[in-house]
């Protein structure tokens, strides 16, 4: 197994998930790097590992959950990760609604269960199976589509109580 073809591409995607959970850039990177270096000495040790990304995500969950854990409410702000592709020729007045309605999600999502936040994650930004989902974090399908819904239907309920749709 190479570290560069094999591991090293899992790193992307390991750091939204770490992101996700510890709401804070630098600690995300962190998580990526300790997850990645127990990864590689696993790999080292000769210990084989069956579905690498499902592995990586698993550990980077948990290290995230940990880290958490021990941080007393420190958040930060996503604004600078959801602004990578903004069209440029829309009106600034739409912009400005865009990027505030982004923002009232982005807390929205913030506010959900732990469980909810990281299925929402994993299936709408990161366009898991559901299936890969519940190895992921160890729970049926059947779960992860409960705590899906559940999630989506909390934060539409949420949004159309602030009377903004």
């Amino acid at each position: 197994m190479d570290f560069k073809q094999d591991i090293l591409p899992l790193k992307n995607i390991m750091f939204r998930t770490a992101l996700r959970i510890v709401i804070n850039r630098e600690e995300a990177e962190d998580i990526v790097q300790e997850c990645l270096v127990k990864i590689w000495m696993l790999v080292q040790d000769g210990e084989s590992i069956n579905n690498l990304e499902s592995y990586a995500l698993t550990i980077t969950r948990n290290l995230a959950l940990d880290r958490k854990a021990l941080a007393v409410n420190r958040v930060m702000s996503l604004d600078d990760t959801i602004h990578d592709q903004e069209d440029e020729q829309q009106s600034p007045e739409h912009m400005l609604i865009q990027d505030e309605n982004t923002s009232i999600i982005m807390q929205l999502v913030n506010a959900l269960p732990e469980k909810q936040r990281t299925i929402m994650q994993l299936r709408d930004i990161e366009g898991k199976a559901y299936k890969e989902i519940a190895e992921i974090l160890n729970i049926s399908e059947s779960d992860v589509k409960v705590s899906l819904f559940r999630a989506r239907k909390q934060i539409k309920e949420d949004y159309l109580k602030m009377g903004i749709l």
